[in-house]
């Protein structure tokens, strides 16, 4: 018993000493993550609370429309993370996440000048693959948001590096591209080379999308 609760609670130090999960979607047990993502057409924040050392219960507000303004969505959603699989490996590790998100969706369609509204309920199943060293990180994320008549799952992958190791007390910087597709919402593939800044329990990102507009991403866990 004690050299499992020494693992649980040791092990996490380990991981945030050496800015290891840096972009993972829940934090330690006991921990609350904040977070967000910001550009023109996509604005989501959100928080959940690690209830264990692989289950968090959260909740989220989404905002999201097409390039033309045509099409807007705002989802509020009760969130459920679980960490299905981790593998530690010779300086570095990898994850398997699994997402489950109930909810509201509100969908608003401009054509000739009028508009409908509609409400219904969506349901957002998931998971995020992720790998990731002191220098080299890769993850992708599918997300499913369904209601009726709307489909809008989102895929996300990401890959980058950092420009250098660093303690756990001062600032990694890291390069990150990253390409995003939302079904029926999107009319390309959107394309975003980033910079992140990791220190200690803060982690931002910002850049420019294949479009021209600026994308902002922030974690903070406490």
């Amino acid at each position: 018993m004690f050299t499992y609760k020494f693992r649980l609670c040791v092990v996490p130090l380990i991981f945030l000493s050496s800015h290891m999960l840096c972009a993972a979607p829940m934090g330690y047990q006991g921990s609350v993550m904040s977070m967000g993502d910001y550009n023109q057409n996509w604005r989501e924040v959100g928080f959940n609370y690690a209830i264990t050392p692989q289950d968090a219960l959260g909740l989220s507000h989404l905002e999201f429309r097409s390039q033309n303004h045509k099409d807007k969505r705002e989802i509020d959603m009760i969130n459920y993370t679980h960490l299905l699989s981790r593998w530690n490996l010779t300086d570095a590790q990898s994850n398997f996440w699994v997402f489950m998100g109930i909810g509201q969706i509100r969908a608003s369609h401009i054509n000739d000048g009028s508009e409908t509204n509609i409400n219904n309920l969506v349901t957002s199943p998931g998971f995020q693959f992720d790998y990731e060293t002191r220098r080299i990180y890769f993850a992708t994320t599918h997300k499913f948001y369904r209601a009726s008549h709307l489909n809008h799952d989102t895929t996300s992958i990401r890959a980058g590096f950092s420009f250098y190791e660093s303690d756990y007390d001062k600032t990694q910087p890291w390069f990150i591209l990253e390409t995003k597709y939302t079904n029926e919402i999107s009319s390309k593939i959107e394309v975003i080379p980033m910079l992140r800044l990791i220190n200690k329990n803060i982690f931002l990102e910002g850049g420019l999308n294949n479009s021209g507009q600026p994308r902002f991403n922030f974690m903070y866990t406490f």
